[in-house]
Formats: structure tokens, sequence, C-alpha cells
């Protein structure tokens, strides 16, 4: 029993560490993201080529992956999530320069901050199990990045905004599920569950963004 217990509160250590440096580490990414993203937009730079946006990302991702043991994993998810800023700060320059732009920004950024505290809060107050999502998850958010990649070859504005829709669901399902492997024990690297999380918050900002640009008549 002594040990049962001894064993338990070793568990429960262990996930308070994983939880207390995942949100550490991501609050920080993101500030350096919006610093990146910020150095962006004042310099005025030109949207980054998709293709080249997709390389980068998949390429820094992987590097991120491959080193999240090591101390240089902490160098490549902050190039990961510089990078994800430089190509954010174009297309915020783009919202910005319609009427009521910065109106749009702020409201994405903030119905993803709550969107994001009230499924982070959820997930740590009820402790639910959220594991069984993950295959549904995986699938769904290959599905809507490839129907993503076609709507935007064959310039269809219904598929955009549905596709939008869909990413706003499955990152709120990622966001409960990420959150769920934390306490739960089944994620127990903080860099890769940060860059879960960046992922989330960031692909949700952009799709509220586009949607609520949509519902504004601007696109």
């Amino acid at each position: 029993m002594q040990i049962t217990a001894t064993r338990s509160e070793s568990q429960i250590l262990a996930t308070n560490k994983v939880l207390k440096n995942t949100y550490a580490l991501l609050a920080m990414t993101l500030l350096f993201s919006a610093a990146a993203a910020g150095i962006a937009m004042a310099m005025n730079l030109p949207p980054v080529n998709p293709i080249l946006t997709m390389v980068g990302y998949f390429g820094l991702l992987f590097l991120t992956t491959k080193f999240s043991n090591q101390g240089l994993g902490l160098l490549f998810v902050f190039m990961l999530t510089g990078f994800m800023g430089i190509t954010l700060g174009p297309i915020l320059n783009m919202y910005m320069s319609i009427g009521n732009g910065d109106q749009l920004v702020m409201t994405a950024l903030g119905g993803t901050g709550v969107i994001f505290l009230g499924l982070s809060g959820y997930a740590l107050t009820s402790r639910k199990d959220f594991s069984f999502m993950g295959g549904f998850l995986m699938v769904g958010i290959l599905v809507a990045f490839l129907a993503g990649i076609g709507a935007m070859i064959f310039e269809m504005p219904v598929l955009s905004l549905a596709v939008s829709g869909m990413f706003i669901l499955l990152m709120s399902g990622m966001i409960l599920y990420q959150t769920s492997e934390i306490i739960h024990g089944g994620e127990t690297n903080y860099i890769l569950a940060t860059v879960t999380l960046y992922v989330s918050i960031y692909n949700m900002f952009l799709s509220l963004l586009h949607i609520l640009s949509a519902l504004s008549g601007r696109e």
C-alpha cells in the first residue's frame, strides 16, 4: 500500500511538472511568435509562398520532434514558432488593411483565448480522459488539410469557410485531447505537448479570423 501510494504521488508530481513546463514554454513561444509577427508586419514583408511555408513548417516540426528529448529541442521549438510568426505577419497586414480589420483581429484573438482557456480549464478540472479522440482527430485533420489545399487550388470560398469551421472544431478537440494526455500520463514530453497546443491555437486563430472576416462581408 505504501509503495502504491508513493508511486501515485510520484506520478502526480511528474504530471504537475509536465503541465507547468508545458504552459510556461507555451506562453514563451506565443510571445516569441507574436514578436516575430510584429516584426514581419513592421517590415511589411510579402506573404510567404505556401509551399515554402509547408516545407519550413514540416521541416522544423520534424527537427523539434527528433530532438524533443534534448536541449536542441528547445531551440527548434522557438525556431518553429518564430517561423510561424513570420508567416502570420503578412496575413495580419492583409486583414488590417481592410475596414475594421483591427477589430476582426482582436475579436479572433480574444475568441481564441477564451476557447483555449475554457477547454483547458474543463479538461483540467473534470480530469476526463479524451484519449479516445486521438484517431478521429488525426483523420479529421488530414481530411481538413487536403480539403483546404483543394479549396485554395480551385478557388472555392464556400469550401474554404467549411474547412475553417472544421479546423476550429478539430483544434478544440486537440486542445482537450492534449491536455488530457498530459493529465493522465499519456504525454510526458513538455516540448511535444507545447508544439501541439501552439499549432492548435495558431490554426484556431486563423480559422476564426477567416470566418469573422467572411461574416463581416470583407471576403
